[in-house]
């Protein structure tokens, strides 16, 4: 007895492989050109040149003593100077997100009336973030690893290896 050829499961089975492979293919393709990557950097030895000159800022932070604490509580984010006894008209802090380019911002930050530089978010600012705190005339700079929020200042040093 003959049976026609949608009725075996094996034909089935056989024609079912290739029709998830070809659905997948395209599912992949799509998500891939939906959410493409940022391009790397083409040049590599004016990067390398640009991360020493970056290098050299932080050791003059190191050699002028400054430092700084940080606190984020209560989305209200609190920079207080710690090194040397200066005054700074105006602090440059960049945060980046380690894998979401589309996070990263940027603050200019004034001192309030006892020399501490304030930020009040509207959404909360939580994970981990590359901070980086430049002076305005930006002829030195800071950059660390930090987890936020922090409920106890946390220590902002110059340290050439954070740079790199």
């Amino acid at each position: 007895m003959k049976t026609s050829w949608y009725k075996e499961p094996w034909a089935w089975f056989v024609f079912i492989l290739p029709f998830t492979a070809v659905v997948a293919g395209i599912a992949t393709y799509f998500i891939a050109n939906s959410n493409p990557d940022p391009l790397v950097v083409g040049d590599y030895y004016k990067k390398g040149k640009a991360i020493n000159m970056e290098v050299g800022k932080v050791k003059h932070a190191q050699k002028l003593g400054i430092r700084f604490a940080l606190k984020l509580t209560n989305n209200e984010l609190v920079i207080k100077p710690t090194g040397i006894e200066k005054t700074f008209p105006l602090l440059n802090v960049n945060f980046y997100h380690p894998t979401l380019e589309g996070k990263d911002f940027y603050l200019a930050l004034t001192p309030d009336g006892n020399g501490y530089f304030r930020k009040t978010f509207d959404h909360p600012v939580n994970g981990k973030w590359k901070i980086t705190i430049t002076p305005f005339e930006g002829h030195w700079k800071i950059q660390n690893t930090i987890y936020l929020p922090q409920s106890n200042y946390i220590d902002i040093i110059p340290s050439p290896t954070e740079a790199q």
